[in-house]
């Protein structure tokens, strides 16, 4: 038995995209599935076999199914990678926004992770996370907005749901989620808290709104493919 990472519906990206593009994140993650299975149908054979009183053959299928999910990871990391670069290339995000369209959740929580930490790391005050409405979801849910709502609680941060309701603002100073002057909201949504640890709110700073650069980019992808790996490793169980 096995913990697949959960998909968040068929909508990768959240601009025009040209079909090549579309259709290697499709292979990659088509790529995907078709090892998780096969890695399940190994695991299942062996428990069978160990059961029949056959240890090697329960051995020698048990790690053909190791092999299977190998392949499965290395997959799933692809598509990750490439969705994420093609979703936070130069000209697509500003430098205060990360857009997590086409990850699995357990990957957005990594890569939120290690993006909020680039951005405390390089003084910057505010995050605009984009999760998407739901609206190619199953049953439109947003399933992706609770768990980087868990992940800001997780830090201590404080956040609010934007005028865009597919987009979350996220405080990186630890004080409240009130959004910058530069960005009023005619209808601001209730801002999420956790329990009052700042007295009085913290002034924000508006950050130039330059492109994210290729190399920015990168780091994210480098720090967060390894953890994406590892808790991948964790998840799945194995049989022998």
């Amino acid at each position: 038995m096995s913990h697949e990472m959960s998909f968040l519906g068929h909508r990768a990206f959240n601009h025009e995209q040209s079909q090549d593009v579309e259709a290697e994140y499709d292979r990659l993650r088509d790529a995907a599935r078709r090892e998780a299975a096969q890695r399940g149908s190994c695991f299942e054979r062996s428990r069978n076999a160990y059961e029949n009183g056959d240890g090697q053959l329960a051995k020698e299928l048990s790690e053909q199914g190791k092999a299977h999910g190998r392949k499965m990871e290395e997959y799933n990391k692809q598509a990750s990678e490439f969705i994420f670069r093609e979703n936070n290339a130069p000209g697509r995000v500003a430098s205060d926004t990360i857009d997590l369209h086409g990850q699995f959740m357990e990957e957005a929580e990594d890569i939120l992770e290690e993006r909020i930490k680039y951005a405390r790391q390089h003084g910057q005050t505010h995050l605009h996370v984009i999760v998407g409405k739901g609206n190619h979801s199953v049953n439109h849910v947003q399933k992706l907005k609770p768990r980087v709502e868990q992940v800001c609680r997780d830090l201590g941060l404080q956040y609010a749901t934007e005028e865009n309701s597919g987009r979350i603002y996220v405080n990186l100073t630890g004080g409240p989620a009130h959004m910058p002057s530069e960005q009023p909201h005619h209808h601001p949504h209730q801002p999420h808290h956790q329990p009052a640890q700042h007295a009085h709110p913290q002034p924000h700073h508006q950050q130039p709104q330059h492109e994210q650069k290729p190399d920015e980019i990168q780091q994210v992808v480098n720090k967060v493919a390894p953890k994406i790996i590892r808790r991948l490793e964790k998840a799945c169980c194995v049989v022998m």
